[in-house]
């Protein structure tokens, strides 16, 4: 195969093993080029810098050669954000932008970021620890790509700790029965419930969820945050649920209007039917898919079974869950045998 050459473009290799390409005249800005040499948007790009022209960017450039404006400017242009879905690139780009504006760090150079600069920032939000850690996935995502783009060779995010509260309870087998006998089989909301608890997906897949996914005992799903194509078996229970349910749409779940859901809208009417359950604060809609999770480690699930159904792309957090049902598995037979024992010594004096 051909290659394309131009003048003063120049590329490199990321850690997942794509090709990155920039432009760059001697003593010149660089500008990221999109997509592959060849291709239109490369192509407009490519003429435009060479013409000295603003190439048609997806975000407005800005900042110094090494600077964190720069760094996040090119992010912004990367094959790696746009390739993100259109949601995720806006809660992305809130979330990284706030940040420079708030510390005031954007005309700093990206190699002078140290660890003890972002446990600063971390410490000066812990008290919304969702949030604080949100800020640390997005700034370790930035150092990654500045050291696949030679803009500093660390990652000072490395080995930094997550707060550990802020996270989604996950709902016990008490509370699950609680809200089940609030809300009959054949109800909207035992329905969504039982879609929740007995898929294991985020609530933004749950709404998407139809008729003509439920094919032969499976439900398919195409996850909205990830894309992760998953076909999970239906539980006798959420068949049981979907067989009294009303199907006046060809979405599973429709409002009191007889609409499909909105993302937004769905999450507060299960918070309101969560509410009429008279449940703890603490019960929300996604610690149902964290039970979900927890349900298959105690019933004796491998982690890369429980990602078959969850689609989690990484196993740390699902590890966690079969960690913890092992542990509970070791200690019963663990407090059996020493019953056990007691049992037989009396049973000799």
């Amino acid at each position: 195969m051909s290659r394309i050459r131009l003048k003063y473009v120049d590329q490199f290799v990321d850690r997942h093993g794509t090709a990155r390409f920039y432009f760059r005249r001697p003593g010149g800005a660089r500008t990221s080029l999109p997509g592959l040499p060849g291709s239109e948007e490369f192509m407009a790009a490519y003429h435009a810098a060479m013409a000295q022209e603003p190439a048609p960017p997806t975000t407005k450039k800005g900042g110094a050669d090494g600077t964190i404006d720069r760094l996040i400017s090119d992010y912004f242009a990367s094959p790696d954000y746009l390739a993100l879905k259109v949601q995720t690139r806006r809660a992305y780009r809130l979330v990284i932008e706030r940040w420079v504006r708030d510390e005031k760090i954007g005309h700093r150079p990206v190699r002078g970021l140290r660890r003890d600069h972002i446990q600063k920032m971390m410490a000066k939000r812990n008290e919304t620890p969702g949030a604080a850690n949100d800020l640390l996935k997005k700034i370790r995502l930035l150092m990654h790509f500045a050291i696949d783009a030679k803009m500093r060779t660390d990652d000072p995010t490395l080995r930094l700790k997550r707060f550990a509260s802020g996270e989604f309870h996950t709902w016990t087998d008490d509370e699950i029965a609680t809200f089940e006998a609030r809300w009959p089989v054949g109800s909207r909301e035992r329905t969504a419930f039982a879609l929740l608890l007995y898929t294991g997906q985020r609530r933004s897949d749950v709404v998407k969820m139809s008729w003509r996914d439920v094919d032969g005992g499976i439900i398919r799903v195409i996850q909205q945050k990830t894309g992760v194509r998953v076909w999970i078996p239906l539980h006798p229970a959420l068949l049981s649920a979907l067989a009294a349910s009303a199907r006046d749409h060809i979405a599973i779940l429709t409002t009191a209007y007889g609409k499909p859901f909105s993302t937004a809208g769905f999450g507060n009417w299960m918070a309101a039917t969560i509410g009429e359950a008279k449940l703890p604060d603490e019960c929300v809609t996604h610690g149902l898919r964290k039970a979900a999770a927890r349900r298959l480690a105690e019933a004796g699930c491998s982690a890369n079974e429980i990602a078959s159904i969850t689609g989690h792309k990484t196993l740390a957090e699902v590890e966690r869950y079969t960690k913890e049902a092992d542990r509970m598995r070791l200690a019963k037979a663990a407090i059996e045998r020493l019953t056990e024992r007691d049992a037989n010594k009396r049973s000799q004096t």
